[in-house]
């Protein structure tokens, strides 16, 4: 993984000693709010409905097993014992003091760790496919640009207070395991005409109150014209994106607003115009960077078989947690492991001081030292040998990090909802628990195979319902908590919408109503074989709208 050199090292420090008076002068009155507040949000602090929440970038959602202790750390030592992992690959404190935030900071920073850029009307965390460098189905290895652009990102002066966040997402894989459609940029990895490297470039994709799949503006551009290509299309965003309405600044609203032929057409013609001055990238830059994701030293093993390491006692939860918390891995040998923090009755995307202190100490043991999170607030062990996953999974197991339910519909998304965020609408951990309550039936739920349920407390989307195959949307009326319902959205390319199935339903129905829909799809699918957004694509939302709003009431 990528190592700080001196510059990096000294400016995350005197960012921290930058801060820290900053905090002073606010706390003793010396600053107002309205000018405290975006010097906090550069540096990942909002302030939440309870407590401050501080959010920690993990730049392509990449850790070592130290700065994973030092997170532990922080959990026990400034907060409540736990952090929360989020759907852009960081982590979440949620009640620090706030004048204790920049001893965080101090710590972080010693460990390569910072703040910097994870809120705020910015370029975000660049994020990307976790599992990158392992994955057998991906062009090459995506990381070393992430950290390319992270690098050209940090504190730009020219985009440090755009019209709004502004989220990038790098992929070299055809299944888009980092969604790239629905970022306000995505990058995929290409090969030109005659095998040389480059880009297809999406813009204007989004979530949030106007959710809309980006469009691709150039279908192939060469290596060295990268950041010069970014630089143009943020150039035309900051120029002309709005800054009078929050809800219309984003850049997806300026591409449909001019139209992506247009604006696709003003990129251009920025790039062109500033390409003899633009940064270029040259491939012995691309090589230094790719040194530091260079492969670990894999061992020449052989690959075994799906019950590597078993010891023959045919362990049926053991077998379940190989099944689904376990991928391919490009290297004969060795096993991707997937670590769920998705247990049953606990908020997803949770996970304990000691769990990460245990999680740290397995990754040493068992996968070279480090850990990646996801965009679907798990964890990862990529490069475990075969022949040790039975041992990893009992450890595991004992740390309550093994519940075998990866792709399965308790595997949901679900952002802090009412019980944290001043956004928020509904609560979305609740109903997380609610669901987990009332489809606790390993077996039943792999019968039904691969579902994704994405839920949010709010329009902001920050559990990216738009994009669930089930989404949940926690929506208020009249003082009360209701939840509009979404069928067939998807991440995966070609990326999808999900649509309303109509009324939203009281709180206390949401895991009725997913038990109705899930009757539908059992019986309409098409054999065994079809999976759950196969059926709803196929037959389309009305059967699924009859069933649910059979005996429903909704609010006048």
């Amino acid at each position: 993984m990528y190592r700080y050199d001196q510059i990096d090292q000294t400016l995350v420090r005197e960012r921290v000693v930058q801060f820290r008076d900053q905090t002073r002068r606010f706390l003793a009155g010396e600053l107002t709010e309205d000018e405290f507040r975006p010097l906090r949000l550069r540096n990942g602090l909002y302030i939440q409905r309870y407590a401050p929440m501080l959010r920690v970038a993990i730049p392509y959602g990449l850790l070592s097993s130290t700065q994973l202790r030092t997170l532990a750390h922080i959990a026990r030592t400034y907060d409540r014992g736990y952090g929360h992992f989020t759907t852009r690959q960081n982590i979440q404190f949620n009640w620090p003091a706030l004048a204790q935030v920049p001893d965080i900071l101090a710590e972080l920073a010693q460990v390569e760790m910072h703040a910097m850029q994870t809120s705020g009307n910015c370029i975000r965390n660049i994020t990307a496919d976790h599992l990158a460098g392992v994955a057998a189905d991906e062009l090459t290895d995506p990381r070393p640009y992430c950290e390319i652009i992270r690098q050209w990102a940090t504190l730009h002066p020219e985009f440090s207070y755009l019209p709004r966040k502004f989220k990038i997402a790098v992929t070299a894989s055809a299944a888009d395991r980092a969604a790239a459609e629905v970022h306000d940029v995505g990058v995929r990895l290409k090969r030109g005409p005659d095998g040389e490297p480059g880009f297809e470039i999406l813009a204007g994709g989004g979530l949030g109150r106007t959710p809309i799949i980006g469009k691709v503006i150039r279908s192939f551009l060469p290596q060295p014209d990268l950041l010069a290509y970014l630089e143009a299309v943020l150039r035309v965003y900051n120029g002309h994106g709005r800054r009078d309405n929050l809800h219309k600044a984003r850049i997806k609203i300026l591409v449909r607003a001019l139209g992506v032929e247009e604006f696709t057409r003003q990129v251009e013609h920025e790039f062109e115009a500033n390409r003899a001055f633009a940064p270029r990238l040259q491939a012995a830059a691309v090589e230094r960077m790719s040194r530091f994701f260079a492969p670990p030293p894999y061992q020449a093993l052989g690959d075994c078989s799906p019950e590597a390491g078993s010891d023959g006692s045919g362990d049926p939860a053991h077998d379940a947690w190989l099944r689904y918390n376990t991928r391919r891995h490009k290297v004969a040998g060795y096993r991707v492991v997937i670590v769920s923090l998705k247990k049953h009755g606990e908020a997803p995307g949770d996970i304990s001081a000691p769990q990460m202190d245990g999680l740290a100490e397995l990754a040493d043991r068992f996968s070279f030292g480090t850990i990646r999170s996801t965009h679907d607030q798990n964890l990862v062990l990529a490069d475990v040998p075969q022949r040790q996953l039975r041992q990893l999974w009992q450890e595991l197991e004992a740390l309550g990090l093994a519940t075998p339910n990866i792709g399965t519909l308790t595997d949901m998304i679900c952002c802090p909802g009412l019980d944290f965020c001043g956004l928020a609408n509904a609560g979305s951990i609740p109903i997380a628990r609610q669901i987990h309550a009332r489809f606790d039936d390993l077996d039943y739920l792999y019968d039904l195979g691969p579902i994704e349920i994405k839920m949010s407390g709010c329009m902001n989307a920050c559990g990216h319902h738009h994009i669930g195959h089930i989404g949940i949307l926690g929506v208020d009326k009249h003082g009360k908590e209701w939840y509009q319902i979404t069928l067939g959205g998807s991440s995966a390319a070609p990326a999808a919408l999900g649509e309303v199935i109509g009324p939203s339903v009281a709180k206390e129905e949401v895991a009725e109503t997913i038990a109705r829909i899930l009757e539908v799809y059992v019986r309409e699918r098409d054999g065994e074989d079809e999976r759950f957004l196969q059926t709803v694509r196929r037959i389309g939302i009305e059967p699924f709208q009859e069933r649910v709003y059979e005996t429903h009431h909704t609010p006048a």
